[in-house]
């Protein structure tokens, strides 16, 4: 799998989700077996660049190669210039967003709302491309609607303009995240140009990574909410594309390990005062459906870990509670 110059170490791709693929998750999930991970979205707003938020989003230092970065936008000019100034901080890959459902970003004629506007898509892509001398990808969706796909032509659309790979969500804007993504526009997709295509919907499990692959033909997979409180999806999925066979759940000593370099490091990237509070909502999904079940009193040590206050006082109880549970399941055992 190829992004320009860039040979990825693997066909599988951390989606960019806002508020959760900061730097710290970012360079967990490419240790974990991600070839590429991309950023959250960077606002072209001018007047939101000298932000903490957005300088937090520019900063990739000590992160593998290629730093891949979304931006997000409706204003062709204003794409343009936010691709130059990522690119000044350290972005190796530039990928628009054509893909993000949310009410927020759509308002604003951005994200999958510019799937509308053919003419406008034109315009961005040409821009964007036409201002860096790094590669720029594309994320879309199938379409605004079921009654108005038009996937295929928005690809050809980027081929033409210099786009160097198209990721696909296999929903429409209007679908969400409901329903069962559906991949026959994904594989039109795919037949109908010559760049990269990535497949991304409901790859959950190693089986459906397969599955996906098979239907759509893509050349790369990327998985997103999957990856929440799990970011070993990767190497999983890895193992069993190459062989076959599930790879072994990692064991309560390693989860117990992730977590907590996960959390050390959003501690330490974010501070004092933001750090624990962006950190409880990933501790809520490694706890969620993995080690609460097993534990009677679950529900109340997650509401106490999530109700901390302060990176000392979130990282004893967490710490308390995977001890706790890690000795019940030995004694039970």
């Amino acid at each position: 799998m190829h992004i320009g110059s860039f040979q990825l170490e693997s066909p599988l791709i951390l989606a960019p989700m806002a508020g959760v693929t900061d730097r710290p998750f970012r360079t967990l999930c490419r240790r974990l077996g991600a070839g590429l991970a991309v950023s959250e979205m960077v606002t072209t707003r001018p007047e939101l660049r000298a932000s903490d938020k957005t300088r937090l989003r520019l900063d990739h230092r000590g992160e593998p190669d290629p730093r891949s970065v979304q931006i997000a936008g409706a204003d062709p000019g204003m794409l343009a210039a936010a691709a130059r100034i990522n690119v000044a901080e350290g972005a190796q890959i530039i990928d628009i967003n054509m893909g993000c459902p949310a009410k927020k970003v759509c308002s604003k004629a951005a994200g999958s709302a510019l799937l509308r506007d053919e003419a406008l898509v034109q315009r961005i892509l040409e821009a964007v491309v036409g201002a860096v001398d790094v590669p720029v990808t594309l994320k879309i969706r199938t379409g605004w609607c079921p009654d108005t796909r038009n996937a295929v032509r928005i690809a050809g659309l980027a081929e033409a303009a210099g786009i160097q790979a198209l990721a696909v969500h296999g929903r429409t804007r209007a679908c969400g995240f409901t329903g069962a993504a559906e991949f026959d526009t994904v594989r039109a997709v795919k037949q109908s140009v010559r760049i990269p295509v990535i497949a991304n919907g409901d790859i959950v499990t190693p089986e459906a990574a397969a599955q996906v692959l098979s239907a759509t033909g893509a050349d790369a997979l990327m998985i997103g909410r999957a990856a929440q409180g799990r970011p070993w999806i990767f190497r999983e999925i890895a193992h069993y594309l190459a062989t076959g066979e599930r790879l072994a759940a990692p064991t309560a000593s390693e989860v117990e390990a992730i977590m907590l370099e996960h959390l050390d490091t959003l501690h330490r990237f974010y501070g004092e005062a933001r750090g624990y509070r962006v950190a409880r909502k990933h501790i809520d999904w490694y706890l969620k459906d993995r080690l609460a079940q097993d534990n009677p009193d679950a529900r109340a040590w997650r509401r106490r870990i999530l109700a901390a206050e302060g990176s000392m006082a979130q990282r004893r109880l967490l710490v308390s509670f995977l001890h706790q549970h890690e000795h019940a399941g030995a004694a039970a055992a």
